[in-house]
């Protein structure tokens, strides 16, 4: 059970990724965040109001605030850094974000068996080729870095903050619901200290009703890919769970490829393999 989730948390983020890289290239990237969050929040509130999450309230939500808090620092640097570039460094860079849960895992008593050990090894180093970095003649930024490391710690201390959330999936609705009204506040103070800086919230044609659809798509996918996440780690050690679940570079490459033909690179695909074997190795472990 828990490499499937981890699995889907992978595709989920990867095709989210995907998606709001595709609506970054015509819409400012923290409106992106602001607006598909919101449509993700609506969802969830709806949710719990049918499920009657509200009585699974409790101290654990506080983990839901902390993510809420950690995820739009995250993904601010993130976009920063994309900005900067190169992105074949700060692709790759990024996927450090497993070093967090994996550490948390192993500081709680997590022992990988050999076999899982060296499925880690591989998938990870399977993530960094598939995100395709230079390998020479890239300079960067040491600013660019450092907003990269950020980010790659944001996005690992939402995992462990996410998996320690809720109990029960009922509870686990209202965190991610709590999760993403903290996210929307926090994501709609960055944009409008941005505006006031004399940043764009919106594109030149006014706002874009016609992605509408797939900004809510890329919310949704992103909070589905958190409560999968959540699963995986509360029904199996969460060093399998992040490792499986940092696969999302591969499967937005492999999107790249499918809808907008973009080749990859030797080393893109060599990264997509290895990154295929140490899932073996992990799921035989």
């Amino acid at each position: 059970m828990t490499a499937l989730f981890a699995l889907a948390t992978s595709l989920l983020w990867g095709l989210a990724d995907f998606g709001g890289g595709l609506l970054t290239r015509r819409v400012p990237a923290l409106t992106v965040v602001v607006v598909s969050q919101t449509i993700a929040t609506v969802v969830l509130g709806a949710i719990v109001v049918a499920t009657g999450g509200w009585s699974e309230a409790g101290p654990r939500l506080w983990f839901a605030v902390a993510a809420g808090l950690a995820g739009p620092v995250a993904m601010i640097c993130f976009y920063e850094a994309l900005a900067r570039g190169p992105m074949g460094v700060v692709s790759p860079l990024a996927t450090l974000s497993v070093a967090v849960p994996v550490s948390v895992g192993l500081f709680l008593g997590e022992r990988p068996g050999l076999v899982q050990a060296a499925g880690i090894a591989v998938a990870v180093t399977g993530v960094v080729l598939a995100g395709g970095p230079h390998l020479r003649g890239a300079a960067v930024q040491r600013q660019t870095i450092v907003l990269t490391l950020v980010a790659a710690l944001g996005f690992g201390t939402v995992f462990a903050l996410i998996a320690e959330a809720s109990t029960t999936v009922t509870g686990l609705f209202l965190a991610l619901f709590v999760q993403r009204v903290v996210n929307v506040a926090a994501g709609g103070a960055a944009l409008h200290v941005s505006v006031r800086r004399g940043g764009e919230a919106l594109p030149p044609g006014g706002f874009p009703w016609a992605s509408l659809p797939a900004l809510g798509f890329v919310g949704l996918a992103d909070v589905a890919a958190n409560g999968t996440y959540a699963i995986a780690a509360q029904h199996g050690p969460v060093t399998v769970a992040a490792v499986l679940a940092s696969l999302y570079p591969v499967v937005t490459a492999l999107a790249a490829r499918g809808f907008l033909s973009e080749r990859l690179r030797a080393v893109q695909a060599a990264g997509a393999g290895l990154a295929l074997l140490g899932t073996l190795l992990l799921a035989a472990g």
